[in-house]
């Protein structure tokens, strides 16, 4: 590998690291049943919180927590579809990947 090709690729390392640390300090929401449940997950996959409807709570407890379950699954699809619009296009910059 010549001179260039290393200076593009630790400018490239240094852009993606920066791009990592962005989506990981992100706080993205995902909710279920039309809002009835919110949760708030990082980037880097860490739950935040999680917000319930108080009078949802009182009907059924199973669907809530089913709900709970959809709203992080709907927040951890977000940060993936921003991962991969921020980190993807880092692979074919050099031809190395």
């Amino acid at each position: 590998m010549n001179q260039q090709q290393m200076m593009k690729l630790r400018k490239m390392q240094k852009q993606m690291q920066e791009a990592q640390e962005k989506l990981e300090a992100t706080v993205f929401t995902g909710t279920a049943g039309g809002g009835v449940v919110v949760a708030e997950v990082k980037g880097s996959h860490e739950v935040v919180s999680i917000k319930i409807d108080p009078e949802a709570a009182q009907d059924d407890l199973e669907m809530v927590q089913d709900m709970i379950v959809l709203a992080i699954n709907d927040a951890v699809k977000k940060i993936d579809e921003e991962s991969q619009k921020l980190l993807g296009g880092f692979g074919g910059g050099m031809g190395l990947f």
